[in-house]
């Protein structure tokens, strides 16, 4: 029992973070239609920043992440501003080769300041254990997971009660009626990618402060992708799901199968979900008649 008690807090934690990362990856593609196949790198440069803010710059940590929040959103509207705009309307295939380069030139920048060696991170967050149900958890993970729901929620609220939520929600429905409301679809696609950023950020800071920082907690973005696949790619509560789904896989996996085997199941769930439901629990089915 206290097994299971441990590795459902842990699932949920990494659940929870997963579902951060995935939450940017779904506003991107909602708004504008564009697979992202660099958020493991904006994760990586958040875990990164931070780390820097508060080792080589000697920040509290509430500056370090609330510059660190800001250098990702700077870094979201530079992208889309940049990278992506440019590409508008062209082939989709050669946004997702743009992306896919992106994602190795941020790693290879990420590489070039901080170098490939992994550090250990300044514990911002009470690491101690604790006692639960006869169950050892670290304050850590109980944390990060409290952060990450309280931040999903209040995502959540953003879309629907805010004007920039709801331009962005009309925006995903359909872009020509958005315009003919006066919504700016350019400024609703860099407010995507500044909140995409900025999650994944925020996602990168609780990751290093559980197990510290290295080139490869960009492979952690890597984990998104069953996540978004298994809530559908343009729903949000579907990436929320689909986060602790996967999350919760992976720790009873390996908790009670071995080590190495959680590494696949997620993968094994994308492929399955593929096959019977291409659209995710939550996506929207698309059907066309010709």
């Amino acid at each position: 029992m206290e097994l299971f008690i441990q590795l459902t807090l842990t699932g949920l934690t990494s659940g929870a973070i997963l579902a951060l990362a995935a939450l940017g990856f779904v506003l991107i593609y909602k708004s504008s239609d564009v697979i992202n196949f660099a958020q493991g790198e904006f994760l990586l440069i958040g875990a990164y920043v931070i780390f820097a803010m508060l080792t080589q710059a000697g920040l509290h940590w509430t500056f370090g992440l609330v510059l660190t929040i800001a250098v990702a959103v700077g870094l979201g509207v530079m992208v889309e501003r940049l990278v992506l705009r440019p590409m508008i309307g062209e082939p989709i295939i050669s946004v997702i080769m743009v992306t896919i380069g992106l994602s190795s030139l941020l790693k290879a920048i990420v590489s070039t300041i901080w170098g490939n060696t992994p550090q250990a991170f300044p514990p911002f967050i009470p690491s101690e254990p604790v006692n639960i149900l006869g169950a050892t958890v670290g304050q850590d993970r109980l944390w990060a997971l409290v952060i990450a729901a309280v931040l999903l929620g209040g995502f959540n609220l953003f879309f629907r009660r805010s004007r920039e939520g709801i331009a962005m929600r009309a925006v995903a429905d359909d872009q020509q009626a958005a315009l003919s409301m006066g919504i700016s679809v350019k400024r609703i696609f860099a407010w995507a990618w500044s909140i995409a950023a900025a999650t994944a950020a925020i996602g990168g800071a609780l990751v290093a402060n559980i197990v510290g920082v290295g080139p490869e907690l960009s492979h952690f973005g890597l984990r998104v992708f069953p996540v978004v696949i298994l809530g559908g790619l343009d729903s949000i509560p579907g990436a929320i799901v689909g986060g602790l789904i996967i999350g919760l896989l992976e720790q009873y996996t390996g908790g009670y199968l071995g080590q190495g085997l959680n590494q696949v199941l997620p993968f094994v769930v994308l492929i399955v979900i593929l096959m019977f439901r291409p659209y995710g629990l939550f996506g929207q089915e698309i059907i066309e008649r010709v």
